[in-house]
């Protein structure tokens, strides 16, 4: 008898405004929402305190309130992705392109949770 194991997973986080967190729980928390056209790009990070940084001293002022959520994606999907170091050594994110968004959602493993709240 086999046993199934479940896909190895990579922890991530997105820094968020209340606009697209309002979009990823009418997915169900499940998935990120289409990119706008001013948005090539969709950008997770890999490091929470640099998630933290931009939904306090980015979101927030921007948009009155700032998220850091944290998800699961399958690791083996991920490697198509190089690591981008955005500024420091510790500044480290994923280039999803907008157009591969659909498919990025999909290797979600569990649900985007909420795991800090700024105002």
């Amino acid at each position: 008898m086999t046993t199934h194991r479940p896909p190895a997973t990579t922890t991530l986080w997105r820094p968020t405004g209340p606009e697209e967190l309002a979009l990823v729980a009418a997915s169900g928390w499940r998935a990120w929402p289409p990119r706008l056209p001013e948005q090539p790009i969709f950008y997770p990070v890999l490091n929470e305190d640099y998630a933290i940084r931009i939904a306090r001293d980015w979101n927030v002022p921007a948009s009155g309130a700032g998220y850091v959520t944290r998800f699961e994606v399958e690791t083996e999907f991920l490697r198509r992705y190089p690591v981008q170091q955005a500024g420091g050594e510790t500044i480290l994110e994923l280039w999803v392109p907008a157009e591969e968004l659909t498919e990025f959602n999909r290797h979600l493993v569990g649900e985007i949770q909420v795991v800090h709240e700024f105002r």
